[in-house]
């Protein structure tokens, strides 16, 4: 799928191109890292829509800790049917 630059640019702040190397590892640009003020060690996620949209953003150690602590705990709230009672929420 290739995508205008005017339609990048209307879709987004800001776009990047990066190649994935072979082994699946991409350089993120010197502009985003700045924007996201990211450092060599900082952790980083990918969040990603059905649309095929993706977000990364910079988090931060507790943010990792903490959800590696609650994740457990949250199953309960998984089912279809407290999909369905919170679905319009």
């Amino acid at each position: 799928m290739s995508y205008s630059k005017d339609v990048l640019h209307r879709e987004v702040d800001m776009s990047q191109l990066a190649k994935i190397s072979s082994k699946g590892q991409v350089t993120i640009p010197a502009d985003v890292r700045k924007k996201l003020h990211l450092e060599a060690g900082d952790t980083i996620v990918w969040e990603t829509s059905e649309d095929g949209r993706i977000w990364v953003r910079r988090i931060n150690p507790l943010d990792v800790e903490y959800l590696s602590a609650v994740s457990g705990t949250l199953s309960e709230w998984s089912s279809v049917e407290d999909d369905e009672a919170y679905r319009d929420l």
